[in-house]
This record gives structure tokens, sequence and C-alpha cells, in this order.
């Protein structure tokens, strides 16, 4: 490596690191293992974490807790798919990209937009890449209005891609039905808002006033942008685009996607036809060869967006083409009466968990509107502390909401999902009765 880099020594390489902040001390390295003694050292490693398998848990707030068909991962693990080959090459990529050309087709389907690209790194930076579209189309309007119910992570990340530019984001409150304030927007939009922005359900898994907020942003002839965490909620509620929203996102993750600690995720990310020359990232279109035989190739993707960056309408030029693969295998197996299905048996369960804890002494309803399979709830008691006694108990609890909205004191976000049954709700019930 010193050859072949041109340098006399280690330390010229390192040259550039001021000395006193380098480690001078040896690294604390065992001695060399063959490769059973190796696996059988990280195998006790392992032993030493706590066996979660069967523990319910009761934490949304973006990472959705779903059933994954074993044919998902079955099908996902095949040598034409398991790759993080960029598809470039049409004519040696066609399955890769008419899988990402099916994706495209079931988000439309989900957002009921006319055309969605071929994903994006999460839904947080789908949401981003919105903001930055809409202003791009407004051109000349720098304002953006983002609703304080949607996810504080989305939010710190569109402040993050916004940080540096000329774009003013405005925070819509919320009301104590744990709604988008749209008094509060209607008095305070003006013709300089290039968008609005909200969650579709909300953070609090409250679904806002759609048609109303609509309306709003349409007389100031601004963007209306929608973003889903949870996108098995669009197996019960109106399609965005039914609204009139103009960019629809949403985090695909739910449906094919383990949990993980948290990622990787897979952002959904559709709009009109209209806004098409606009849109981020990639996008697969179907076409003939010369044979007039169907093919699939990457369309509409300009050269700066891979190597003129500082000229391109996005810096997204990769996507999770493997999450979306997850996402699409999922939604195939389903079909659309079992993603139904599917939404409904998160609802009721919701609802039973809801009314079941509810009913407990010391806890309540915080918001008192209609919610998907998400819902907050008021505490008597130090939330934190609750978690920790629930833990003890192989019960993994909701999300304390105090540290991003510090008026929420001794509130709990739950989330349900199907695995989460009723025999877990009862469980959950039981050991907070007991243990407030």
């Amino acid at each position: 490596m010193l050859a072949d880099s041109g340098a006399g020594a280690f330390e010229e390489i390192i040259s550039q690191v001021p000395k006193e902040i380098r480690d001078k001390a040896k690294l604390k390295l065992p001695p060399e293992l063959d490769e059973l003694s190796l696996m059988r050292h990280m195998k006790s490693l392992s032993d030493k974490n706590a066996q979660m398998d069967d523990t319910p848990t009761f934490l949304g707030a973006g990472a959705y807790n779903h059933f994954i068909p074993a044919a998902v991962g079955h099908i996902l693990s095949r040598a034409e798919f398991f790759t993080a080959y960029t598809p470039y090459q049409p004519e040696i990529s066609q399955g890769t990209l008419q899988a990402i050309y099916e994706f495209q087709t079931y988000v439309t389907l989900l957002t009921g937009m006319d055309v969605a690209n071929a994903s994006m790194y999460d839904g947080a930076s789908a949401l981003a890449e919105a903001v930055l579209m809409a202003v791009r189309i407004k051109r000349k309007r720098q304002k953006v209005f983002i609703s304080s119910a949607v996810h504080p992570e989305y939010r710190e990340t569109v402040k993050t891609y916004t940080g540096d530019l000329q774009i003013t984001i405005v925070e819509i409150p919320y009301t104590d039905e744990g709604k988008t304030d749209i008094d509060w927007l209607e008095k305070n939009i003006d013709e300089d808002t290039a968008a609005v922005a909200l969650q579709y359900p909300n953070f609090f898994g409250t679904v806002d006033d759609m048609n109303a907020i609509s309306k709003i942003v349409s007389a100031k002839e601004a963007l209306f942008i929608s973003a889903t965490t949870e996108i098995v909620a669009l197996g019960l509620l109106k399609a965005p685009a039914e609204f009139g929203v103009d960019i629809a996102v949403a985090e695909g993750q739910s449906l094919g996607n383990a949990v993980n600690f948290g990622g990787p995720h897979v952002g959904l990310f559709a709009t009109k036809t209209t806004y098409l020359r606009n849109m981020p990232g990639r996008l697969v279109g179907e076409t003939e060869d010369l044979d007039g035989k169907r093919g699939y190739v990457l369309t509409l993707s300009t050269r700066e967006q891979h190597i003129r960056r500082e000229k391109a309408t996005s810096n997204i030029c990769s996507n999770q083409s493997l999450c979306a693969l997850a996402f699409t295998i999922h939604l195939s197996l389903l079909g659309k009466r079992g993603f139904k299905e599917l939404a409904q048996t998160n609802l009721e369960l919701a609802h039973y968990a809801k009314e079941k804890i509810a009913s407990l002494p010391g806890f309540s309803i915080r918001f008192n509107s209609p919610t998907f399979n998400e819902f907050v709830i008021q505490s008597d008691k130090d939330v934190i502390e609750l978690n920790r006694k629930l833990l003890k108990r192989k019960i993994i609890g909701g999300l304390p909401l105090q540290g991003f909205y510090p008026e929420l004191k001794n509130t709990l976000l739950f989330c349900v999902t199907e695995k989460t049954g009723r025999e877990e709700i009862e469980r959950l019930a039981e050991a907070l009765g007991d243990i407030s």
C-alpha cells in the first residue's frame, strides 16, 4: 500500500491529522482465532442479548411491526434481485427494471396520483424532496407551511434540506383534537406560500380534514403535499389524490420490510403528470425494442442528476430498489382485498386497545378524534417509569411524546398492528392496571 501510494511511511499518509488528537495507545485486540472459534465467540456474545421474540411491541411512530410472509424473503433473495447493481444498462437489467416499474404502478394505485418515481431513501427524505420540488415549481414563492402534527423527525429532515436555502418553514399548530389547526392556517397562509404539507394520518394517528385544507391551499394557488408514514392506512382511507393533493409521499417500510432498529426504509413519491419534469429520483418506463418486444428502461433522467449535481433538480440519484421490491412482493401477495382486510384488522385492534387502556384508572384518551392504528393516551403517572415496568414484563410500551412535544407531558403514543392481537392487548391492559 505504501509503495502504490508513493508514501515512504505510514506517518506520511496521516500527516494531515494533527498530532495532538492522534491516539497513541495500542489497539486492544485479542489474539487471532480460527473460523470455528470465532463463530463460537460471536455466538457467546449474541447470547448475552435479551431474547425479545415473544415480546409484543406497541411502538409505531414511523416504524411499524407488521407480519411479513415467508415468500417475500424467498423471492427477494433470488440472485437476479439480491444485488446492489444499478440498472443503467437495460439490456442486462430487465428483471430489476420490471420490478421497479411494477413498484411505481403500485404507488400510483395507492396514492391515486398520475406518476411515481422508483423510490426514495425513506419517507422523511421524500417529504424534504417534495418541499424542494414545490419551491422549484412555484419559483418566486419561498414559504412552506408544515403541520406540527407531522412526524417530528420528518420536520427536522425538511429543515436540514432547506437550511442553506432561501426557504422559510412555518409550522402550523395542532388543536386540542390532535388535528392541524385549519383556522390558523387560513389566517396565516399568504401569496408567498409555495406549499402546505401535512401527514395523513398524522403523527398522533388522527385523520385531518383533508378537504377543508385542500380548499384553503388551492385558494392561494399553492401546492398541497401529503406524507403518510403508515402506508397500510391507505387500505381504508381515501387516496391523497382524491383531496387534490399535488405531491403524495409516504414510507413503505410497513410492507415487506422489517423494523430492523429503524431501517433501511423505502420512500414513496408520486405526483401529477404536470409536474413530472420536476420530480426527483429515477423513473422506469415501459417501451418496445426493435423486434416489438416489451422492455423497460430508465427514462426522463438527466445526466446532471448523476455527474453535474450542482445543476440537478435533485441530488437523489439512487433508490432503495431491494426494499422497494420487498414492498412490491408483499403488496402483490396481499392483493387489493387482502390489503383492505389488513387495514381493517389494524383499525379494529387499535380501537379495541384504545378503549381497553382508556377504561383503566389513571388513563384517558388525549385526543378525541378518529384515528387509524395509532392513538395518544394520557397517564397520571410518569410514563418513562411505566415503560420500564412494562419492559420487565416483556412488553414494549408506547412512545413518550414529551421529548418531541414538551406540552404533552406523561402521554404515550401507542401503535397496534395485526401482530398485537387481542391476547397481547389484554396482556398490556392487565400489566398497566397492575403497575399503575
